[in-house]
C-alpha cells in the first residue's frame, strides 16, 4: 500500500462497525485516527492494523464533549489533511415507555445526535478551506421509523438523520460529501447473536443461515465506495441491509 498524506476520523470506532471501517481505510494508506470512551480497547485494533502495514492512533474520546470532540480531530488534522470523518457512535438501547427515564433519553440523544452534530459541525470547519472531504454518519432502522421500545434511540437517530441532511444541502455545493448510512439489519456480532439466543434459543443463534446477518467488513466496504464517489454522481443517503432482511 502507498501511504497517503491524509487522515480518516472514525468517532465511535467500536469493536465490529468502527473496527472494519479503520481497516479498510488504512489498506488503502490513510492514517487512521480513533476514538471511542474506552481508548485501551483499541490496542488489539492498532497491532492489527500496523501488522498490516497500516497506520493507526488511537485515543480515548467521550464524543458528547464539544471540547473532546475538537481536540481530537484538531489532532488528526495538525497529523495530515482530514479527508474523511465517520461518527460511528450506537447508543442502541431498549426500554418501554414507561420505563425510559429522564437520564436514559437525555443520554441516548447526546451520544447518537448531538456528539454528530458536534462532529459533523468541527469536521466541516476544518474540510471547507480545502472544498474537499467526506463526513459520514452511521444511522440504523431507527433513523427512519421508531419501533415499540425504542423512543429514545428513534428520537435520537431521527435528529442525526436531519442534522446529515440539512449539513448535504449546505455543505454539498461547497465541496463537501455527507452521507447518512442506514444499517438495517443485524449485524454479525456476539452481542447480536447473544439477542438472537435470547429470542430464538442457542441453537438458532448458532446456526443461522449464511448471509442472514450483516459482515462489519461488508459494512466497511460501502463506506468506502462511498468516499471514492466522484462530485458529478454523490450518493447522500443509503440503506444496506442482507438479501434475506424482511423490510
Amino acid at each position: 500500500m502507498d501511504a497517503r498524506n491524509a487522515t480518516i476520523a472514525v468517532v465511535g470506532a467500536g469493536d465490529f462497525i468502527g473496527a472494519a471501517i479503520a481497516k479498510r481505510f488504512a489498506a488503502e494508506g490513510y492514517l487512521v485516527v480513533a476514538g471511542r470512551r474506552n481508548g485501551e480497547k483499541l490496542i488489539p485494533l492498532k497491532a492489527e492494523i500496523e501488522a498490516a502495514g497500516g497506520r493507526m492512533e488511537a485515543q480515548t474520546l467521550d464524543a458528547r464533549s464539544e471540547e473532546a470532540i475538537t481536540a481530537f480531530l484538531n489532532n488528526a488534522e495538525s497529523l495530515a489533511p482530514l479527508d474523511a470523518v465517520i461518527f460511528n457512535v450506537g447508543a442502541n438501547v431498549r426500554f418501554p415507555l414507561l420505563e425510559t427515564t429522564e437520564r436514559v433519553y437525555r443520554k441516548v440523544w447526546e451520544m447518537a445526535a448531538y456528539a454528530g452534530f458536534l462532529t459533523g459541525r468541527e469536521a466541516a470547519r476544518m474540510m471547507l478551506p480545502r472544498g474537499k472531504g467526506s463526513i459520514f454518519f452511521t444511522g440504523a432502522t431507527a433513523s427512519m421509523r421508531g419501533g415499540s421500545g425504542y423512543a429514545a434511540f428513534a428520537a435520537a437517530k431521527f435528529a442525526l438523520r436531519g442534522t446529515a441532511q440539512a449539513m448535504a444541502r449546505e455543505l454539498g455545493p461547497l465541496g463537501l460529501h455527507v452521507a447518512h448510512l442506514v444499517i438495517d439489519s443485524g449485524v454479525d456480532t456476539a452481542f447480536v447473536r447473544g439477542r438472537i439466543a435470547e429470542a430464538r434459543g442457542p441453537e438458532a443463534a448458532a446456526n443461522l443461515e449464511k448471509d442472514v446477518l450483516m459482515e462489519p467488513a461488508s459494512i466497511a466496504e460501502t463506506y468506502w465506495r462511498l468516499h471514492t464517489q466522484t462530485r458529478d454522481g454523490w450518493t447522500h443517503e443509503l440503506d444496506l441491509r442482507p438479501y434475506g432482511e424482511t423490510w
